[in-house]
């Protein structure tokens, strides 16, 4: 049956209305929410999650620039927010395949100095934060996913609706069986990071991204590990270029030491990548065999695996931020900053600023209309001036990546020395990255290593380690708009890159009675969307599935 179906006959929803409702309950959608609790205490908010917990499914690096979090909460560390290891030193290494050539201090951009940031875990920071906003008054309902925009007569976003729970893999109810709810506000604030599933359908109903570059993207592949106590250097970042990405294709790899023994460290590679024989889960698992990295993890164990999309398009690629009836915020519109590898204190100011714009027309009688105050004080602020100084940065990269490391030094070191606050030039991007992909036989095939089980690992016992469950018998959130297309098109044209930039193994391609068949394994999903972003057809398009799914992680 379809959701429509089931509406008819189990109909109709249930309802709850506020004067905010806050799909996402990472950096921004929290921040969103405690601010405007701050600014009046009595606005009804509530923020929608749909891992088990604030933080199950909050993937980053992370170093964190504390400007944003000093603006939120003045007194953070007296509060107890999770930042205990303050950064200490700064390496960027450009590798080879052999070795690695440190770059002087004094010739590192200024964006990849990290004086004053801590190390943290992205996780721990956003179960503090929902903490603080619960004993705000905000309520948020963890295991709910938004699957629906809802839109009023007049066409303006009147709030969401969650996913029914209890519906079987044939489409029909069982037992357990529960109609999605509704969730309408006078404003609502999508909040759902990278690639958003609400946010890339208000985007496209509303056209925010006509007149802007495509948006462009990465995938992060994330380990942590527990390291041999004499090799910890806590507060040590590492960041490195070069090796085992190819001068055409963007990527680089971060290793951070935190406390008590352990090192987050992982790969980043552009999703505009050429080759469809690439696979960056393998790109990072070869990365962590440079003498370099294996040298600080050799005698120790890996205890945590991740993946997630990453916007870096900037602030070229930035759809305009409110239409009628709600905003969008941080990695949902696109604010992390590439060029610094930051995004969380980005995530943080753009709540922020959505709030008080929001506040004030809710306290102005309004609902349902643009805040337009928000674009506005967006382009006022020390966010806008920042990623306006880096706009360039992920461009000059798809001219290769000498061009870009050349440039980005001279975009941001050698600019600001001369008095320049942001590059007296710009330069635009035309083609999506899906749009990049070569065909199979066009370029040059990639193996890659077995794992030997110790410093590299497959794909499935990595899922394994992020704790990723979902209900079996429930519809596959991993759709096709044409299930003949993979075989037909993406396997003929692409040697089938579904199974190479899927880091959990969700698609392999089998024989079946003497036929090709793509197998989608959704169970294993964890939540990055690259395939959402990356299929060259666009046929495969990520939905919801029963809220509470997904992966779980901890430490991460």
């Amino acid at each position: 049956m379809t959701s429509e179906e089931l509406l008819t006959q189990f109909g109709p929803r249930e309802s709850m209305e506020y004067d905010v409702v806050v799909v996402g309950s990472g950096p921004a959608g929290l921040s969103t929410a405690i601010r405007l609790k701050q600014i009046d205490p009595g606005l009804s908010v509530v923020v929608l999650e749909k891992g088990s917990e604030p933080g199950a499914h909050i993937l980053s690096g992370a170093v964190m620039d504390p400007r944003a979090l000093q603006e939120l909460f003045p007194d953070w560390k007296e509060r107890g927010a999770p930042l205990n290891q303050p950064v200490t030193s700064d390496d960027v290494l450009v590798l080879d395949a052999k070795g690695a050539r440190r770059t002087p201090d004094a010739l590192v951009p200024d964006c990849l100095h990290n004086e004053g940031c801590y190390v943290i875990r992205l996780g721990a920071l956003t179960k503090w934060l929902a903490e603080q906003a619960e004993a705000l008054g905000v309520e948020i309902f963890p295991g709910f996913a938004a699957a629906e925009v809802l839109f009023n007569e007049a066409g303006a976003v009147r709030g969401v609706a969650t996913g029914n729970m209890g519906v079987g893999k044939d489409g029909q109810p069982h037992e357990g069986f529960q109609l999605g709810m509704e969730l309408l506000g006078k404003y609502t604030v999508l909040a759902e990071g990278a690639r958003g599933h609400l946010g890339k359908r208000v985007i496209a109903h509303y056209h925010l991204d006509e007149g802007r570059d495509p948006q462009s993207y990465a995938l992060g592949i994330k380990e942590l590990w527990d390291i041999d106590p004499a090799k910890a250097q806590p507060g040590k970042v590492v960041h490195t270029a070069g090796w085992p990405m190819d001068e055409n294709t963007y990527g680089g790899g971060f290793l951070y030491h935190l406390e008590g023994h352990q090192v987050t460290l992982g790969f980043v590679t552009g999703l505009d990548y050429q080759n469809p024989w690439l696979s960056p889960f393998e790109e990072m698992q070869r990365w962590k065999t440079h003498p370099a990295i294996r040298a600080v993890l050799e005698g120790g164990k890996r205890v945590g695996y991740g993946a997630r999309a990453i916007t870096a398009g900037g602030i070229l690629s930035l759809p305009k931020l409110a239409f009628p009836g709600g905003v969008l915020v941080g990695c949902d519109a696109g604010t992390l900053n590439a060029s610094r590898i930051k995004g969380s204190h980005a995530a943080i100011k753009s709540g922020m600023l959505a709030a008080q714009a929001l506040a004030q027309s809710l306290q102005g009688g309004r609902q349902h209309d643009e805040v337009s105050a928000y674009e506005e004080s967006f382009r006022s602020s020390w966010l806008f001036e920042e990623l306006d100084r880096s706009r360039n940065f992920k461009q000059w990269f798809k001219k290769g990546n000498t061009v870009g490391m050349v440039m980005t030094g001279i975009e941001q070191w050698l600019l600001p020395k001369l008095g320049f606050k942001s590059p007296p030039w710009t330069i635009h991007r035309h083609a999506p990255d899906h749009e990049r992909m070569h065909a199979a036989s066009q370029v040059p095939r990639i193996d890659y290593p077995k794992p030997d089980g110790v410093i590299t690992f497959d794909r499935l016992s990595s899922v394994f380690v992020s704790s990723t469950n979902h209900e079996e018998n429930q519809p596959a959130h991993l759709t096709l708009k044409n299930a003949q297309v993979p075989v037909a098109v993406n396997l003929e044209r692409y040697a089938g890159p579904e199974g190479r930039y899927c880091p959990a193994g969700v698609y392999e391609f089998v024989q079946s009675q003497g036929t090709d068949q793509l197998v989608i394994n959704a169970q294993n999903c964890v939540h990055c969307k690259t395939c959402d972003i990356k299929d060259p057809t666009q046929n495969i398009v990520w939905v919801t599935p029963e809220g509470g799914g997904g992966p779980n992680y901890a430490g991460m």
